[in-house]
């Protein structure tokens, strides 16, 4: 394969598409980059997500509300039941109604600890959302800890010479008859040689 022909392909790092690594340094793989958008986009979604717990957490308060209104009326209803109940045993609808009443109050009860179990279980969620807080956190870090040895490097690498005006660098390096190049080996077997 000609390198033409990996031009389209996605850019899977194969002994055949060697060449093309590191990626060119372009806005969709500058490592920075990438690692803003998601620390961005991480919040953005984050505070969604607190913003509609807030909204369920509020509409759980007004419910319990209107929960703890109807516990009131029921139990004014079972003591007026009970009264009439007590005065006139023989009629049964006020049995009937004190014992529907009492139904009721448990089923309200019930919805009640369900009331409370839910925004229980907010709160949790509210306290794993501080842990993702922390990780897009420590992604900052790295970010900072990143740019600082870029420019860091950056410095250190500068040079007076601008790179226009430079030489440009050989492909290979031919041996003494000039018709063969060298290998890898022949290379590093060189600068070893320059080394001692």
């Amino acid at each position: 394969m000609t390198k033409k022909d990996f031009k389209n392909e996605p850019l899977t790092y194969t002994k055949e598409t060697d060449y093309q690594w590191p990626l060119p340094a372009t806005e969709e793989n500058k490592m920075v980059h990438q690692l803003d958008d998601v620390t961005k986009e991480s919040e953005i979604k984050a505070n969604e997500i607190l913003d509609i717990i807030e909204e369920i957490s509020n509409d759980l308060t007004h419910e319990e509300k209107k929960v703890n209104k109807a516990m009131e009326v029921f139990s004014s209803n079972m003591e007026l039941f009970t009264m009439l109940n007590n005065k006139f045993p023989d009629v049964h609808t006020f049995k009937i109604q004190l014992d529907n009443n009492y139904s009721a109050l448990n089923d309200v009860n019930e919805i009640l600890e369900t009331l409370h179990s839910s925004g229980n279980s907010l709160a949790s969620v509210i306290d794993i959302m501080q842990f993702q807080d922390i990780h897009r956190q420590k992604i900052e870090r790295v970010i900072n800890v990143m740019r600082a040895l870029s420019n860091y490097m950056n410095n250190l690498l500068g040079s007076r010479t601008d790179d226009k005006t430079r030489v440009s660098s050989t492909r290979h390096v031919a041996n003494n008859s000039g018709d063969k190049l060298l290998s890898n080996e022949d290379i590093e077997l060189l600068l070893t040689q320059f080394h001692n």
